[in-house]
């Protein structure tokens, strides 16, 4: 039996949760995984039994070093694009806005680099599809 496009795309998805973390000068926070070159925002995908929340929150402790309850974060929605690291897979990305305050993000965990990033800046970088498409700054 034939998979129908619904079940393809669901087969050859990752879900995950991000984070859009904008500093005082409208800069927005990417992070780049050790071992692959596309800029995205930090986040990551589930444990089992976690909420997409508390999934961000952990992510953003173990990766930037960045603590944020999870109930301080504020849903923007689900979005989808293609993967960035993965071809031919779609990421379904439960997106968060989040405040760090004064907490300064640092190279963490699988992390290998971090930048903060203008529209302007993304045309020397290699992003993302889901930060390229919906959240880098206008």
């Amino acid at each position: 039996m034939t998979p129908t496009p619904s079940e393809r795309t669901a087969a050859r998805s990752i879900h995950v949760s991000a984070a859009v973390i904008v500093d005082d000068d409208g800069r927005l926070l990417l992070v780049r995984k050790a071992g692959t070159t596309a800029f995205m925002q930090p986040g990551g995908k589930p444990e089992p039994g976690e909420t997409p929340s508390e999934t961000l929150s952990r992510e953003l402790a173990e990766e930037i070093g960045i603590r944020i309850p999870a109930d301080d974060l504020q849903p923007l929605g689900a979005f989808e694009a293609p993967a960035a690291n993965e071809p031919g897979f779609v990421v379904i990305a439960d997106v968060f806005a989040a405040d760090i305050g004064t907490q300064q993000p640092q190279v963490a965990a699988e992390i290998a680099e971090l930048r903060w990033v203008t529209r302007a800046d993304a045309d020397q970088l290699e992003i993302a599809p889901l930060a390229r498409e919906y959240f880098l700054p206008a």
